[in-house]
């Protein structure tokens, strides 16, 4: 007698044939790999982008805090999961940032390599000083009281201090960063030890650790001629943001104490910071097809304000007047002491781990 039964693939338990997909373990039975399944298998697995995105994305756009209040009711099944969805969003925003950041970065790497070599040929043409002997003989015919030139006392005065200012600049170029730039090229030429070369730029026997690095990263800023350290800062964005992320919770927390736990507002930043990587995605897009005027972008960076001031209407309950308020305040925070502390961390880091 034949066997109705077959074997799953992946649990290798028996099931009746005419199952699509298995009863036990809920693998598809007639998986046939090819390379739209293995897309369609990547895609949705690691972003979850299935139905559930098109059923979240219309009410993320034009219903702000809907959404999070939906998903924080139980209604979790059917909207993309508030992390899931920042993650999709996100990974797209800062696919496209890369691309319209090359020539920023390309640019910056030529202007810092610029900068290098102007102080460089500064430092090798410079004039040997002169002493007081050869700046009186240089004036001496202008003081001879035969020659008319029109050039009273106090001109003379300020063309021998002009003169003699040469006398200052000898080495000026080498202590512009704290060390004998002529010793550390010296060194890196015979390919000297780092170590020699780190004391070159002033590092001591009893220098810690963290100063030690600092002189590691400058010897190789030096070396680079500046190159790197704008692509190592626009690389440490997406971490920054994403630990900008609960710190905006924090604050919603604090301005809506009795408003649910910790975790409702983190949803309710998943879903805003969401909103805010698509518009801002949406303006890297319009830059593709035509050049933006800088009053539209403004306009929709604008625009995200009055979405959190709704957001928060909607997703918290209260009127339009506290709501305001709060945003107000909230924005204001963030944006004067969290950003910019970011902004320093990130600068540090950048110059440290690049």
């Amino acid at each position: 007698m034949e066997s109705n039964t077959t074997i799953c693939k992946n649990c290798e338990i028996d099931h009746e044939v005419g199952f699509e997909f298995c009863p036990h373990c809920g693998q598809k039975t007639n998986d046939e790999l090819t390379v739209g399944e293995l897309f369609y298998n990547t895609i949705s697995n690691y972003f979850s982008f299935d139905a559930r995105f098109f059923k979240s994305f219309i009410p993320l756009m034009f219903k702000p805090g809907i959404l999070a209040k939906r998903f924080i009711e139980g209604k979790r099944l059917l909207y993309l999961h508030p992390a899931q969805m920042y993650l999709f969003i996100s990974v797209v925003f800062f696919f496209l940032f890369s691309i319209i950041s090359r020539d920023f970065v390309n640019k910056s790497d030529t202007a810092f390599e610029k900068g290098f070599k102007s102080e460089i040929f500064t430092d090798t043409t410079q004039t040997k000083a002169l002493d007081s002997a050869s700046v009186a003989k240089l004036t001496a015919p202008l003081r001879n009281s035969n020659i008319v030139i029109g050039i009273d006392a106090k001109e003379l005065e300020a063309l021998d201090s002009i003169i003699t200012a040469s006398k200052t600049t000898k080495g000026a170029s080498n202590s512009n960063l704290g060390f004998n730039k002529k010793q550390l090229d010296s060194l890196i030429a015979i390919n000297a030890p780092e170590e020699e070369q780190l004391k070159a730029m002033g590092m001591k026997d009893d220098t810690g650790f963290f100063q030690h690095r600092l002189l590691t990263q400058g010897l190789k800023f030096y070396k680079q001629s500046g190159k790197g350290i704008v692509q190592a800062f626009l690389d440490s964005i997406p971490i920054s943001i994403f630990i900008l992320l609960p710190i905006f919770a924090l604050i919603l927390k604090l301005f809506f104490w009795r408003r649910g736990s910790f975790a409702h507002h983190l949803v309710f930043s998943f879903y805003y910071y969401s909103f805010l990587f698509t518009a801002l995605s949406i303006i890297l897009l319009t830059n593709f097809i035509w050049e933006v005027p800088n009053w539209v972008g403004w306009l929709i960076m604008l625009s995200t304000f009055f979405y959190l001031f709704f957001a928060i209407k909607n997703f918290y309950g209260q009127g339009y007047f506290l709501s305001f308020f709060k945003t107000s305040v909230v924005v204001f925070v963030y944006t004067i002491f969290v950003i910019p502390i970011a902004i320093g961390i990130m600068m540090v880091g950048a110059f440290l781990f690049y």
